[in-house]
């Protein structure tokens, strides 16, 4: 066990416990580590189990408010924190196949259950006698010896019941209980209606003249998913990002380019049944309404009052300080490639879908940089070896591979995490291949998230999965650069679940600030292309060589280009968000005018779209972070000046360094305010110029 055993307290409330031996929610896991046992699970066994969670929640809560002994912190928020083991269990592992493994029964089982959900929770914080309990514990916070933890606990309790509507008179609360019914079923409509978009496209080619220029990696993972579909001796492209990507970078194909750019940018905006515009519009107004009737003037302000930033101000000052600074770096790049396309002749102008075809080629002309001719020294296995041998050297881990486990997913891998000294940090699993099955990005998350009961650590069980092109025949899986980032970024989030250490769920692990969150994902890229890290994994998958100095080099100076481009379009999509969210209730949504209403007022040249355009802007319309996307630049103005304290001690892995970073903020989870735990790390607040520096951008004002 890590850290200083809790003191014991025996329960106050006795909780039942189902069990039904037809179902594997409905009694303990019997596998190793207590995993999930994804080999028994059938779509049939979701609904009763979450039936029966939620009754059985309801009447661990029921034990709560009608106990007849004054409220305390232990027999109310500590027994509220103890209610819905099972409703977790069952619904840890459904919703992460929703995202993951998908498949008819559970996208139907998806819009069933959401509003069922969504009516469980709010009669849970609409509850008044609960919340009065809460409330009198509250009231007496001052009075209570509670740690800090328990502190954050209460005050997390208790503001999740004010801002879920508790102190509304009646009618407003029915409101609240019909937009949060509704808002559920429209966020996973949004989810399905991009996944079945994202697979429905197809670029057949039957030309090989067609491929000019594209890598044979990509090739020949064209052909096996053409021949997948019954056309062997074709191409078939996509639009899953390791398909249309490097396709877009590398195709000399011209008006191909164009076609699958369009394609991507139009994803849900085609007003067919999979249109995503009126389900933006709704969202959008819903979540308005909702912020208004808890007192709030937009969701955004509603959202922020418990981010790091805090208020709209803030947000909009550091996205304009970074919007000044690289705009013009954006129009410089265009200008490059527009003299490079002027040099070939012709009269074209650049287009988006010349972008990344022609930065790839300004790279290799100016600074002598291919990136694809890195990949063969990003062999998946040997970046994944080199992960855990920086995670080792910073902070003592071994992982092991577990074979004899059950897994959701033939292709998925499992890991035991161990400290130093051999106790167990937690069950890891991987999952890294591109599927139908799957949504689009990559991310982690949680089947089990540490916590301590009865003074026992509970090992968390956490995952983390991508959308790599699977290998085809005897050929091994080579990354881009990018995709090797991404590895290292979401390995991050998996530290963060993997090394906590706090009492309770609730503030267990990522359980923090949206703008804090990416943090310790986005610090562990710094170290994917250091030269000393490098050295571990960057080896030749055909000749064991490793990665010539040079090659680093050239990286290193072609790293800074294009930052202009990647910064805006990502700036372009948090304020497309942040315009959403700001949205007055009445205010007409069309994403159309909405989308260029935002870019035409900051001056976004033609050649860049959003990151994210509105229908296919899952992170804020399906994925929690509305009103929140700028986290991972106010993140990365952290983890730019995070790093750098390991720079200044002279070494990438100081151990003492690296010691304060696990205990000041991995392993404290959500039981502190984060400018608190950062202070406590970096002995200051953080300075944004390192940012500025990394992405080669001129500081202005």
């Amino acid at each position: 066990m890590i850290g200083r055993p809790v003191k014991k307290v025996p329960p106050k409330i006795k909780f039942t416990m189902p069990q039904q031996a037809n179902n594997p929610f409905l009694s303990p896991y019997n596998t190793p580590f207590q995993v999930p046992p994804f080999d028994e699970v059938e779509p049939e066994h979701f609904l009763p189990a979450f039936e029966q969670g939620m009754e059985e929640q309801q009447k661990n809560i029921a034990a709560i408010y009608s106990n007849e002994a004054e409220a305390t912190f232990e027999n109310t928020i500590v027994a509220l924190e103890r209610t819905g083991d099972l409703l977790t269990r069952v619904s840890s592992v459904f919703f992460n196949l929703a995202s993951a493994n998908t498949n008819p029964e559970i996208e139907a089982l998806s819009k069933e259950i959401a509003p069922k959900l969504s009516q469980h929770s709010d009669d849970i914080f609409l509850n008044a006698a609960l919340f009065q309990r809460v409330k009198k514990v509250n009231d007496l916070q001052d009075k209570l010896d509670l740690n800090d933890a328990q502190k954050r606990l209460l005050e997390k309790r208790y503001k999740a019941f004010v801002r879920s509507g508790a102190n509304l008179n009646d009618s407003d609360q029915a409101r609240m209980r019909d937009i949060n019914k509704q808002l559920s079923v429209l966020t996973v409509r949004f989810a399905q209606n991009l996944l079945a978009e994202t697979n429905k496209f197809e670029l057949i080619i039957d030309d090989e003249s067609q491929l000019s220029g594209l890598p044979d990696t990509l090739k020949m993972n064209a052909a096996q998913l053409a021949k997948e579909v019954g056309k062997e001796g074709k191409w078939k492209f996509t639009l899953h990002q390791p398909s249309v990507m490097p396709f877009l970078q590398h195709a000399d194909n011209r008006p191909l380019r164009e076609t699958i750019y369009k394609a991507y940018i139009s994803r849900c905006n085609r007003n067919d049944d999979l249109d995503n515009k009126g389900i933006v519009a709704q969202v959008t107004q819903l979540r308005a309404e909702r912020a208004s009737l808890l007192g709030y003037d937009c969701h955004a302000d509603y959202v922020l009052e418990e981010s790091m930033a805090k208020k709209i101000t803030n947000v909009h000052d550091l996205l304009d300080r970074l919007w000044k600074a690289a705009l013009p770096v954006a129009k410089s790049e265009a200008l490059q490639m527009q003299e490079l396309m002027d040099k070939e002749g012709g009269s074209n102008k650049l287009e988006a879908w010349d972008w990344f075809y022609y930065a790839d080629k300004v790279r290799k002309e100016k600074y002598n940089y291919d990136a694809e001719s890195l990949k063969p020294y990003f062999q998946l296995e040997n970046v994944r070896a080199g992960i855990f041998k920086v995670v080792q050297n910073l902070y003592g881990l071994t992982f092991t591979e577990i074979r004899d486990i059950p897994k959701y997913h033939e292709d998925v891998i499992a890991y035991e995490v161990r400290e130093a000294n051999g106790d167990l940090t937690g069950i890891f699993y991987m999952d890294f291949f591109t599927r139908n099955s799957k949504r689009g990005g990559a991310w982690m998350t949680s089947y089990r998230k540490q916590s301590i009961k009865n003074g026992e650590r509970t090992a968390p069980i956490v995952s983390i999965v991508c959308n790599y092109a699977k290998p085809t025949g005897e050929n091994p899986v080579l990354l881009t650069a990018e995709e090797v980032e991404t590895f290292f970024h979401e390995f991050g989030h998996a530290l963060h679940g993997l090394l906590s250490n706090v009492e309770f769920e609730t503030l267990s692990g990522t359980s923090v600030p949206r703008d804090f969150v990416e943090l310790p994902s986005q610090i562990m890229e710094h170290w994917a292309f250091e030269p000393e890290v490098l050295k571990f994994y960057a080896k030749h998958y055909q000749t064991g060589e490793t990665i010539p100095d040079e090659a680093v080099e050239k990286m290193k100076n072609a790293s800074k280009f294009n930052q202009g481009f990647a910064t805006v379009e990502y700036l372009a999509a948090a304020l497309l968000d942040l315009f959403y969210h700001i949205a007055p209730v009445g205010m007409e949504i069309d994403s159309q005018s909405v989308e260029e209403k935002v870019m035409n007022g900051r001056g976004l040249i033609k050649q860049i779209a959003p990151r994210y355009r509105s229908t296919y802007f899952q992170h804020i319309f399906a994925g929690g972070y509305s009103a929140g996307y700028y986290s991972y630049i106010w993140s990365e103005v952290l983890d730019s000046d995070a790093f750098a304290a390991f720079k200044e001690a002279g070494n990438i892995f100081d151990p003492a360094t690296a010691l304060s970073f696990r205990k000041n903020i991995l392993e404290k989870g959500g039981t502190v305010e984060p400018l608190t735990l950062y202070k406590a790390f970096r002995g200051r607040t953080p300075n944004e110029k390192y940012l500025l520096e990394n992405r080669g951008l001129a500081k202005v004002g």
